[in-house]
């Protein structure tokens, strides 16, 4: 084989190689995945809507949103990192104690393009680990930084023994030039029975004030869903 040809075949074999890896990232879109893998999206009972919380915990902000869901007497499903799990041990043993479940949302938040297995499997084991040992459960679920799930990180999780799940409706809370009332449009716009709905406690370097926009939210939320008829619990309920 000629040297230009071998070039083009091993080219085409590292593209083929990196669009199998993020191949199923295009779950990340939320009309893509309820389609095609609603369980991946989150899609459970009819009668049910999933409240989940990423890229905490936050000392700052998660213990507003704590207080404010036992107002409502309502329990969520907290997708945490393992490295703010151990800087902020108290408020992940409190979020637990408090009866809310806890899951994985990776060790670091940063998006994982390029697969590197060893690396994936390590970190999703130890945030699973930290979790188990400062909050005393072992967590079901696995939900990826900006919800980028390639075929690496689903293999880490099925090694970490960690079920993935996204979501189906969303606030855009991270963003702080929304208001409570937008965070809460966004979500009623595309909720039905049965959705996964993804909001945050905190930012992924915990310097945004956007918390406070989901935490005017939430209410409105909730009572939204009451009115419809479903009940409102965390992913352990949903399914």
């Amino acid at each position: 084989m000629r040297p230009v040809a071998a070039a083009a075949v091993a080219t085409g074999g590292v593209a083929g190689l990196c669009l199998a890896h993020v191949g199923p990232a295009a779950s990340w879109l939320p009309p893509v995945r309820d389609r095609l893998t609603p369980g991946l999206a989150g899609r459970g009972r009819p009668d049910h809507v999933a409240l989940t919380f990423d890229d905490g915990p936050d000392p700052r902000s998660t213990p507003h949103l704590l207080d404010l869901l036992d107002e409502l007497e309502v329990h969520a499903t907290f997708f945490v990192l393992g490295s703010r799990v151990e800087r902020h041990r108290a408020v992940a043993a409190e979020t637990a104690a408090r009866g809310h479940e806890v899951a994985v949302h990776g060790w670091a938040h940063r998006p994982q393009w390029v697969p590197r297995p060893q690396r994936d499997v390590r970190e999703l084991r130890q945030a699973r680990a930290a979790i188990e040992q400062v909050c005393g459960v072992r967590p079901v679920w696995f939900r990826p930084p900006f919800g980028v799930l390639t075929t690496g990180l689903l293999r880490a999780a099925r090694r970490a023994e960690l079920r993935p799940v996204l979501w189906g409706a969303w606030g855009k809370d991270w963003r702080e030039d929304r208001s409570p009332a937008a965070v809460e449009r966004t979500v009623v716009s595309t909720l039905h029975g049965g959705t996964t709905v993804l909001l945050h406690d905190t930012s992924p370097d915990g310097g945004s004030e956007a918390w406070r926009n989901t935490l005017g939210a939430l209410p409105g939320i909730v009572e939204h869903c009451r009115r419809a008829g479903w009940d409102v619990g965390p992913l352990a309920e949903h399914f």
